[in-house]
């Protein structure tokens, strides 16, 4: 069975991806890490659609976890797709009075967590040994497309997030590095590596609740996104039209 991974996807931005995906034909192993009802409901709009749901459990800012992660998930069928979707924004305000641990952890979910699951994927994609893979076309040995993995990143990587979360905006800064750099990485070997920059999104991810609806207004299109749209522009990133997307950045920002 091939199947994509989606980190976080019992909640917000994760939980659409995965509706999104069955919508256009995908069976899906969704990954959370505290609210495990939430994904069991996830999956089940999964399973409606007629796709096939696997709900697993790990922390991917810790290497053990990622490692049985995708052990479990191999265990599931072919995996095809990452949506490295797992994000925390738990130290919330001016940099200088925010707490070592609450920044450590929030580094470790948006960074490290999505370069363990990179370099996880990467492995599964390519654990047959073959390094190019393909018909020969008049270029010369074309590899064909063995994964696709599309990591979520945030506007707030180019705007800063001041006087919120600096430290979350350069987590994500990493994420657009860690694509641009993968992506010409494994790009030889059948694999692309994308990634979607959301602005404001209307979810609980965040602390106020009421945060979406104030920063919409700063927002050229005059307001906050809604999780589907993000979904929609995920969902394109590992289908056949975008078979020559790798290494891109696309920003669902509403002109931010």
């Amino acid at each position: 069975m091939p199947y994509t991974l989606v980190t976080g996807g019992g909640r917000g931005i994760g939980a659409a991806v995965c509706r999104r995906l069955a919508r256009d034909g995908h069976d899906v192993a969704l990954d959370y890490v505290h609210d495990g009802e939430a994904a069991e409901r996830v999956a089940a709009d999964v399973r409606a659609l007629g796709r096939t749901a696997v709900v697993l459990r790990a922390d991917v800012a810790d290497p053990g976890q990622v490692e049985r992660l995708f052990a479990e998930a191999g265990a599931a069928g072919t995996l095809t797709g990452l949506v490295n979707n797992a994000g925390a924004a738990t130290a919330v305000g001016p940099l200088a009075g925010l707490e070592p641990e609450a920044i450590r952890r929030d580094l470790e979910v948006n960074l490290y967590g999505a370069v363990l699951c990179a370099r996880e994927a990467v492995r599964a994609f390519t654990a047959d040994g073959r390094t190019r893979p393909g018909a020969t076309g008049s270029a010369g040995a074309v590899p064909r497309e063995r994964g696709c993995i599309v990591n979520l990143s945030s506007a707030a990587a180019q705007l800063g997030g001041p006087g919120t979360y600096v430290h979350y905006a350069a987590a994500k800064a990493g994420v657009e590095a860690l694509t641009v750099g993968l992506a010409k990485e494994v790009g030889p070997l059948g694999i692309r590596v994308n990634a979607v920059s959301p602005g404001t999104v209307w979810t609980d991810f965040h602390a106020d609740p009421r945060r979406p609806a104030r920063m919409g207004e700063t927002v050229p299109l005059g307001r906050a996104g809604e999780p589907d749209e993000i979904a929609g522009a995920v969902s394109w990133m590992l289908s056949a039209d975008a078979a020559y997307a790798n290494g891109s950045i696309l920003k669902v920002a509403g002109g931010l």
